[in-house]
């Protein structure tokens, strides 16, 4: 057989896997692999863009050593040195390895040497070698633990196991702080369990030597937090893991010391009877401590937390976050240290393994509101004309019908069905809206909404667990203010609404991240912006790429400004305090006022950068897009007119950043909702002005069927239909059978009567040439 006759799995069967075989791979502990990255970006109708998948990876004592890129023999191995260098750098392995099977190509990551290599190939020892030039004994060590995969019913995705790797290799080097900084929902619970197994199968602990399992210790700020992760650790030793709270201690008549891993918040460690709980621990009694969320206050050289890491300063400490370095958490980057792995908002959406957003940005006439003394002062004393903004509502004043309409426009909206997370000002404002959201409610069950916040205490947690669990779907709705920015699991939420100003970006990111995990049959969520918090999306560090807004389907809701935040706490059992009550003016508003509450809508569109644009800029990117794929306007016309060339067209469009759902923003852009995308594009390219789909069926009706079969014309006319209704997606060479199946109860049955498929085929096709012949 011709090398030119070759396959890719030809080549890499008969020419590359003999030649790692040969050099010892895939023995002796070593692994060779097929890896898929990631799964590509999720769009709409559950379809995904372009994934990533590694041809081999070569895997020994748990470090990804290289990646090699196969071509088929018959081209050139250079073919494939892009992807090997792009492969590598996301895996983090030393080296990458292009191959057409006769020739080899070599990168050393680490400085850049790049050479056409001769065989034989590296053995496992010798590129581990060549990789770690310092012997460490407790890498090796880590390396000889296999990751606790269930028996391999799921595998770490590569941003994990780059975190854990990079944990465990600055452990091993004696590092005592250890900072990973991951987005929201890509399994930070899961790094510390993986990491936390090596140390404790490898024997690792402070002394040096592997004589005991170590002693881990897991802070939380929340007992949520404490409770998943504990609930994640279940492959340890019953034996070897408890928990370090008030009925632990009463039963044990003392801190629990007996276990390898430790589980407690940082309220219960710092309060007890008589000395705080974490004094009882000699200060060198932990090797290892996990701190999550170790941005929330842990690193402030002032603060209790701080103190309590200090005491036990001979630990190695890991802290785990979401949020990248900022001012406001500068205190965590200082006392930790730059991070030694970094997985960010952004990537996540990009890699699909997180869930993109729409913004919905809600603009109305009453975003602030001057008292002129025609609506009636309930509560409190207010001067004519005295103004107030968003900061000041629910904080400094109450108007309820505001709330209310608020509450309408996007109950309105929403599907009532989906679950849905409400960030209010203060804990009575959250009451407030859950009992709006109630009132308003098109479903009966009165546990339809609920609020979560610290006063709230265990019914409120109780609550929060029934949400969270997908195969409930009562409550629906929580309303809370500070509590369910972290810590919240829930896979299916789909919409975050925000009536209440965000302090900072890294809440901001936050509440962002409690929308991103990702669930089956959920393309995207939304945010109902009521408050101006898409203006943190300008912010220069902003690492998440929004999807284009939806238009809204009625009116809209208003955008505010940035103000003082809520006055609680929020955790049960906190140290903090609410402020001092204080009497707030209670206002209601006229029914003339009432009616003149209007929502208009406020448009953002995004660029492939993540950044807020104008619509003038987008078309003009869009533009400069097109021109590059459509060389004149007979091109375009050739390639929509066949069915299979279109729909590779819109997947070069979308490799480019235009999916579906943000070309259907454009159609809305050039106001042509009702026009095929054909004409969209024509008129964006060459500025000709779009006709309607009931134009072009028409058309096709009056003069493109004349010639054709009745029976298959009565196709035809019910595909034309379709494509009136629900445009030129109805036209795929994919919905033929689907048409076939309902018009004739089968496709066979449907062939029978029409002729034979490719008889129905070219019928399908002319019709579209006659569609888009003008």
């Amino acid at each position: 057989m011709s090398i030119h006759d070759e396959t890719e799995a030809d080549t890499r069967a008969e020419r590359i896997d003999p030649v790692l075989v040969a050099s010892g791979w895939g023995q002796n502990g070593s692994k060779v692999r097929r890896e898929v990255i990631c799964p590509g970006r999720i769009q709409s109708g559950g379809r995904r863009g372009k994934g990533l998948s590694a041809d081999y990876v070569l895997i020994h004592k748990g470090q990804k050593l290289a990646v090699l890129e196969a071509k088929r023999a018959g081209v050139s191995h250079r073919n494939g040195v892009g992807q090997a260098k792009d492969y590598a750098t996301r895996l983090g392995s030393r080296y990458a390895y292009a191959s057409n099977g006769l020739n080899w190509y070599q990168i050393d990551m680490a400085n850049g040497a790049e050479c056409e290599m001769d065989l034989p190939f590296p053995t496992p020892d010798e590129l581990w070698d060549r990789t770690f030039a310092d012997h460490n004994i407790w890498r090796e060590r880590f390396g000889a633990v296999d990751f606790e995969t269930d028996g391999g019913k799921w595998e770490l995705r590569y941003y994990q196991h780059k975190a854990i790797n990079a944990a465990l290799e600055a452990v091993a080097k004696g590092d005592r702080r250890i900072l990973l900084t991951l987005a929201t929902g890509t399994g930070k619970t899961s790094i510390a369990f993986q990491i936390a197994w090596k140390l404790f199968q490898a024997k690792w602990n402070l002394s040096g030597e592997p004589v005991r399992r170590p002693r881990i210790l897991f802070l939380a700020d929340r007992n949520i937090l404490a409770d998943q992760a504990y609930n994640a650790f279940s492959a340890f030793p019953n034996d070897a893991v408890t928990r370090i709270d008030p009925d632990t201690i009463r039963k044990n008549r003392g801190v629990p010391k007996n276990a390898s891993l430790f589980f407690t918040i940082f309220q219960t460690f710092m309060t007890g009877e008589g000395e705080p709980v974490y004094t009882q621990y000699p200060p060198d009694f932990f090797d290892f401590i996990v701190i999550d969320e170790c941005h929330r206050g842990g690193a402030k050289d002032e603060s209790e937390w701080r103190r309590l890491l200090e005491y036990f300063e001979p630990a190695a400490q890991l802290g785990l976050t979401a949020t990248p370095k900022r001012k406001h958490n500068a205190d965590t980057y200082a006392y930790f240290g730059e991070p030694v792995y970094t997985y960010a908002l952004r990537d996540g959406i990009e890699d699909g393994f997180l869930t993109p957003f729409k913004v919905r940005q809600m603009a109305s006439t009453i975003d602030e509101y001057v008292y002129d003394g025609r609506d009636q002062l309930v509560v409190g004393e207010v001067e004519e004309g005295e103004k107030f903004t968003e900061g000041d509502f629910n904080t400094r004043i109450i108007i309820e019908d505001r709330e209310l309409s608020r509450v309408r426009e996007f109950m309105s909206q929403i599907d009532q069905r989906q679950k849905t997370l409400v960030f209010c000002a203060t804990q009575d404002h959250a009451a407030l809206v859950r009992d709006l959201i109630n009132q308003v409610k098109g479903i009966p069950n009165p546990n339809y909404c609920h609020r979560v916040t610290a006063d709230d205490g265990a019914v409120g947690e109780q609550h929060l667990r029934d949400f969270q669990d997908n195969d409930k779907t009562i409550p629906t709705i929580l309303t809370t203010s500070q509590k369910l920015s972290t810590g919240v699991d829930a896979r299916n939420i789909r919409h975050i609404v925000l009536m209440r100003p965000i302090r900072s970006m890294i809440e901001f990111k936050q509440i962002i991240g409690r929308g991103t995990r990702t669930y089956e049959g959920k393309d995207f969520f939304t945010i109902w912006d009521f408050v101006k918090a898409h203006e943190n999306f300008n912010d220069p560090e902003w690492d998440g790429e929004p999807l284009e807004p939806e238009e809204p389907k009625g009116p809209r809701t208003p955008p505010t400004g940035p103000e003082p935040g809520p006055d609680e706490s929020e955790e049960p059992g906190g140290s903090g305090e609410e402020e001092p009550p204080h009497e707030k003016v209670v206002v209601k508003l006229s029914d003339g006022s009432v009616r003149k509450i209007k929502y208009i809508a406020s448009t953002t569109y995004w660029s492939p950068e993540g950044k807020p644009i104008s619509a003038q800029e987008f078309l003009n990117r869009l533009f400069g897009d097109l021109a590059g794929i459509v060389a004149d306007e007979d091109r375009l016309r050739a390639v929509w007119s066949d069915p299979d060339n279109r729909e590779r067209f819109l997947e070069q469009l979308s490799d480019r950043g235009y999916d579906r759902d943000r070309l259907d923003d454009i159609r809305r852009l050039v106001d042509a909702p009702d026009s095929d995308l054909f004409d969209v594009l024509s008129y964006i390219l060459f500025t000709n002005p779009p006709k309607t789909r009931n134009e072009r069926a028409d058309n096709v009706r009056r003069d493109g069927l004349s010639e054709t079969a009745e029976e298959t014309k009565a196709l035809l006319l019910a595909i034309l239909a379709a494509y009136e209704e629900r445009g030129e997606s109805e036209l795929r060479t994919k919905k033929l059978g689907t048409f076939l199946t309902a018009r004739y109860g089968s496709v066979s049955e449907g062939k029978a009567k029409l002729g034979g498929l490719d008889a129905i085929k070219t019928a399908f096709r002319e019709m579209q040439g006659a569609l888009y012949s003008d």
